[in-house]
């Protein structure tokens, strides 16, 4: 199990390729999914890495020989495959590691519908079955396998979230980073009137020019200067499976996963009068202002996919942010999509005539440390330490996902990585100065706690 271990994560399958992740785990973890899924059909998709291929192809084998026909879908974004879930209605696999170096692959599960499947929706069953069919691999009469084209139709389905006949021709640079972005985006723009300018488009799984990694700001570097140099009015920053974006105003300056997702919210809201949206806790307080301001209800979820599809579904949510790039839509099969946001960003951009920042601009009301990683021994009982600390001192405390300390005009929240011996605290308070002040505070909190801990 050991090795399982290394690979099965939370939300999804993710490792090194071959030492952790080789074809004939993936053989095994296709007769666990097919075993676990009970689907005569499992549509399959990859992103450009290199190992995609060859595993894909195992997993394929090890379905199969489970009795489940195999649906190739060849080189796709990761919403793109959740679509094709919902639209097939059957039981999805993407290999991918999104923003991971190239020597990673992995694997990102979902039933039938584009349901998610995590660490406490079946990702723990289709691990011990794992284990069963590495020792005992399947054997049975292959399932056929066949192959669809459906980028065209997943293509229409985006365009269909916006009024294309408002869309104006705003003029966009796209860093696709060489991953899926370079193969989706052209197809959902290329008919519509904006004037898009690629940067690294190529499909190249080894990712030459910088990580596919857009929430780190040192590989945002060309795209904001891009941006500046051929006077753009918006840059989108994509990961390597292309299902979150990152904004660039026309100034050069980044737009926060929150500010983003209060910008969403309040299209949506427009559209959908009166209903709900979702955001998770390291989100802004600005969301669920925004959202209270313009009649919605929001609800405060906890971080990762799994969870706030579940929380959609429970609820009806018409949308739901998180702070890390990802968009959820429930007419999207209540799945997340980098591409769809976008669009519906410019959408806004369109019908305003205004530049981003301008659009942005009543949202900038708060100073966020973005997240900040502290290696310690052990995370939990960190993070129990510093609850213990906190007790009764004046904040209000919440453990719906790690902690999270309010103190009414500032807050912090702590949790530990699923994947790393690392605390991962997230802050926000009214200006930098006295952001910079509670984070100094904090972060002496962690030190002194992990120390005990």
């Amino acid at each position: 199990m050991a090795q399982l271990d290394a690979i099965f994560k939370a939300y999804d399958v993710r490792g090194t390729y071959p030492d952790q992740l080789d074809e004939q785990t993936a053989k095994a973890i296709g007769a666990a999914f097919a075993t676990f899924a009970k689907s005569p059909r499992i549509a399959v998709a990859r992103d450009m890495r290199p190992s995609g291929v060859a595993l894909a192809s195992a997993f394929e084998a090890g379905a199969r020989a489970c009795g489940s026909e195999v649906i190739d879908l060849g080189m796709g974004s990761t919403d793109f495959c959740y679509f094709v879930s919902g639209h097939l209605d059957a039981p999805a696999a993407m290999f991918t590691a999104s923003h991971n170096p190239a020597q990673y692959n992995g694997i990102k599960l979902c039933l039938s519908g584009a349901r998610p499947v995590g660490e406490e929706s079946g990702l723990r069953q289709i691990k011990a079955l794992t284990e069963q069919f590495l020792e005992d691999p399947p054997r049975g009469e292959p399932a056929p396998t066949s192959s669809m084209d459906l980028l065209e139709i997943w293509a229409d389905h985006v365009r269909g979230f916006v009024d294309t006949a408002v869309l104006r021709p705003v003029r966009v640079v796209a860093d696709t980073a060489n991953g899926m972005g370079g193969l989706v985006a052209p197809l959902v723009f290329g008919p519509l009137p904006f004037k898009v300018e690629y940067l690294f488009p190529e499909l190249d799984g080894t990712f030459p020019n910088h990580p596919a990694d857009p929430i780190q700001p040192e590989n945002l570097v060309d795209l904001v200067a891009k941006v500046r140099e051929v006077g753009a009015d918006v840059g989108l920053a994509f990961d390597g499976d292309a299902d979150r974006v990152f904004l660039i105003d026309e100034t050069g300056a980044g737009v926060s996963g929150s500010l983003t997702t209060a910008l969403v919210a309040t299209s949506m809201l427009k559209s959908h009068p009166g209903s709900t949206v979702l955001y998770n806790l390291i989100c802004s307080k600005v969301v669920p202002e925004t959202v209270a301001a313009l009649g919605g209800t929001a609800v405060r979820t906890r971080v990762g996919h799994s969870y706030i599809k579940q929380v959609m579904a429970e609820t009806g949510a018409v949308f739901g942010g998180e702070h890390s790039g990802h968009y959820y839509y429930r007419e999207n099969f209540r799945a997340d999509s980098g591409i769809i946001t976008a669009l519906v960003v410019l959408e806004l951009m369109s019908k305003a005539e205004a530049p981003l920042s301008e659009l942005v601009a009543p949202f900038r009301r708060y100073a966020d440390s973005g997240e900040i990683n502290t290696a310690v021994k052990d995370p939990n009982a960190a993070v129990e330490s510093i609850a213990a600390t906190l007790g009764g001192t004046g904040p209000a405390l919440d453990r719906l996902d790690g902690l999270t300390a309010d103190y009414g005009d500032w807050w912090f929240n702590l949790r530990p990585s699923n994947t790393e011996p690392l605390l991962r605290l997230n802050i926000e308070a009214p200006d930098a100065a006295s952001l910079a002040e509670h984070t100094t505070t904090v972060l002496a909190l962690i030190e002194a706690c992990s120390e005990r801990s």
